[in-house]
């Protein structure tokens, strides 16, 4: 008979780890962890560089705060924060961060640098951590007011979990959606985000912006002409929604859903589902739209500690609001619904006949590069209704037309001399 295995407990280093996994599962993930430390921060202007989709390299860079000298021994120990003194805070938290979790499970996971300056420090100082703790004392060097933080080598004691991620393209996709929803919703401040050894920003975006530029600047012109503002709020619910849709016109093959709850990026299978329900009136099959919505709950009635990520929150009378905003969402729908645009590319007047030109992909004209014109002589008929009788008949037939053809020039050269030698006979000399 088996005996039971004796029960033990696990080292502070793979629990540390177990626990990071949960809260970074992929670079975008960790990126979202240091955007709301710098929110956090009071920072006006944010600066990410990516490498190789955030595997080899993610670095962001601040202009807020900082971080004091000496938080820095403890700062990626885990369940250490300044967001947080008491449990009962968390039904007023006002702030993204409040576990202490996010710096300290990326440093498990990931070869971490912190450069931090205050506004009363002479100088910034440097530090480095592995597995939470620091490789060494901080070092003072050159650094403006703020914080950057540099991670290197994502995941390389998780080999199980590097070789499960997509592809750099598809993880660095991520990253810019994090990048640009955090801008949308954070207008009033400037984010630019850059791969490492391009020169252009994938996104760049400007301090005191509005949100429509904003979404102007991430998704485009084609999405920002279509937008409607649409707004509720409920006192007996205690909340308020304000927030950017897309009218009929607009239509997209994939979702672009941003909601942000007391301005935490989250999702919500509910509110999905009704604005899927409610665009089905107006877009065709398999045609979605865009939504940014923005609600504020009384913090009393919301809990942000569900998931590791933060990624879902659990709030009150949830079936009520999410009837008050499928009602906001109809009612600004069938205000607009009088009529639809079609936007068509305009062509240019052309001395070139139509046939030099063709249609691309896109369905717009476009003139073949290289293409010379043809003169009529060298022009083959190609109109069924311009050709000759004779293509339709036998070779033998053909040639008994000629033979009548040459019959009946003979006759008529035979009158025409005939014709002569009597005006010759009348008028001799």
């Amino acid at each position: 008979m088996a005996l039971p295995a004796p029960i033990s407990k696990l080292d502070t280093t793979v629990i540390n780890r177990i626990a990071a996994g949960e809260v970074i599962q992929r670079p975008a993930n960790a990126l979202k962890e240091m955007l709301e430390n710098s929110l956090d921060a009071k920072a006006t202007n944010i600066q990410i560089s990516v490498k190789d989709g955030g595997m080899k390299l993610l670095q962001i860079t601040d202009n807020g705060t900082g971080i004091r000298k000496e938080d820095l021994e403890i700062v990626c120990e885990r369940f250490t924060t300044s967001k947080l003194k008491e449990f009962e805070d968390l039904k007023s938290i006002a702030t993204y961060g409040f576990r202490g979790e996010g710096l300290a499970s990326i440093s498990h996971v990931a070869r971490l640098t912190i450069i931090t300056k205050t506004a009363a420090s002479q100088c910034a100082y440097k530090a480095s951590y592995v597995d939470g703790k620091l490789t060494g004392p901080p070092k003072p060097c050159a650094g403006n007011q703020g914080t950057q933080i540099i991670v290197e080598d994502l995941f390389y004691n998780l080999n199980t979990r590097r070789k499960a991620l997509k592809t750099t393209y598809e993880e660095h996709a991520k990253i810019a959606e994090v990048v640009g929803s955090y801008a949308i919703h954070n207008s009033s401040v400037g984010f630019c985000l850059k791969k490492v050894g391009d020169g252009a920003a994938c996104i760049r975006t400007q301090a005191k912006s509005s949100v429509v530029e904003n979404i102007c600047a991430v998704h485009g012109n084609s999405v920002a002409r279509e937008l409607l503002e649409v707004s509720t709020e409920d006192d007996k619910l205690q909340f308020k929604m304000v927030g950017q849709i897309t009218n009929a016109n607009y239509s997209t093959r994939k979702l672009i859903f941003l909601l942000f709850i007391n301005h935490r990026l989250v999702d919500s299978a509910g509110i999905r589902k009704i604005i899927a329900q409610v665009y089905g009136a107006y877009l065709p099959k398999g045609g979605y739209p865009f939504v940014y919505l923005s609600l504020e709950i009384n913090p009393n009635n919301v809990d942000v500690n569900v998931h590791p990520t933060k990624h879902q929150v659990f709030f009150l009378h949830e079936e009520e609001i999410i009837g008050k905003i499928r009602e906001a969402l109809e009612n600004r729908l069938a205000d607009c619904n009088y009529s639809r645009v079609f936007y068509t590319q305009a062509r240019l007047p052309s001395n070139k006949p139509v046939s030099e030109s063709k249609e691309n992909e896109a369905g717009t004209l476009k003139p073949e590069s290289g293409r010379q014109e043809v003169y009529q002589k060298e022009m083959v008929r190609t109109d069924s209704s311009q050709q000759k009788l004779h293509r339709f008949l036998s070779h033998d037939s053909s040639a008994d037309i000629s033979k009548e053809e040459t019959k009946e020039e003979k006759t008529s050269n035979f009158n025409k001399k005939k014709k002569e030698e009597k005006i010759h006979a009348k008028h001799p000399g």
